[in-house]
């Protein structure tokens, strides 16, 4: 079974990086990629559709909006090399579910625990601004995602209102409002988070500060150590 799972994984991942739905999209990365900021000049891109990562058994999914031009659309992978990623693998590691405390580049070697990490748009958007078509076009393989993982979840983790607005309209949740810190029972299963996103916007005008971000994954754990019929 974890075979299976790891192929199917493979193969949503092989459709996300081939991906060209979205030319303006394929415009963008291609020509920022070529300005580097000096810090990375000496480094190769990614510019591609980044893919998401994790235990293709997760009982946890985080979603977040789009890789950075500068971190994940640089190291090929979601939450990489950049302040976003330092603040969700920091938590990550202090409630378990990831191995390090850092998401420096594709190769440090961090892995997930239980966990599975992806984004709304696969590619990283002009002012981290999707269109309407864009998060549409990129529907189409976070659903194969969240249909891959529908066994094991149990919590998922939305970063932002874009996130939160796409996991209701992909599953076809109605009747909730964002508000960060919100717990939501989906069904017997699965329990729904929505947080602020992690953005250098958000946590350096203290919109989420630390204890406010922390707190997510502390009760994500402790509904997947517990029974989500006590929340």
């Amino acid at each position: 079974m974890q075979n299976f799972k790891n192929m199917i994984s493979n193969v949503i991942n092989n459709q996300v990086s081939d991906c060209k739905l979205c030319p303006r999209l394929i415009q963008y990365i291609n020509s920022e990629g070529l300005r580097k900021p000096i810090s990375f000049r000496n480094q190769k891109y990614w510019n591609k559709p980044v893919p998401s990562f994790g235990d293709p058994k997760a009982n946890l999914l985080v979603i977040g909006l789009a890789p950075a031009i500068n971190g994940g659309n640089r190291t090929g992978r979601m939450f990489t090399g950049d302040s976003s990623g330092d603040w969700l693998m920091r938590a990550m590691f202090e409630t378990g579910f990831a191995s390090i405390p850092k998401s420096i580049s594709i190769d440090d070697g961090l892995t997930l625990r239980n966990a599975y990490v992806t984004s709304v748009v696969k590619c990283a958007p002009p002012l981290n601004k999707p269109t309407s078509k864009e998060i549409l076009n990129c529907s189409i393989h976070l659903k194969k995602e969240i249909e891959s993982l529908n066994n094991t979840l149990k919590v998922i983790v939305t970063l932002g209102k874009i996130a939160f607005d796409s996991y209701r309209k992909l599953t076809g949740i109605k009747g909730l409002k964002f508000k960060h810190g919100s717990v939501h029972k989906i069904d017997q299963e699965k329990i729904l988070i929505v947080s602020y996103h992690p953005s250098r916007r958000n946590t350096n005008t203290k919109l989420l500060d630390w204890s406010m971000w922390i707190e997510v994954f502390k009760m994500a754990r402790s509904i997947i150590n517990h029974n989500p019929e006590e929340v």
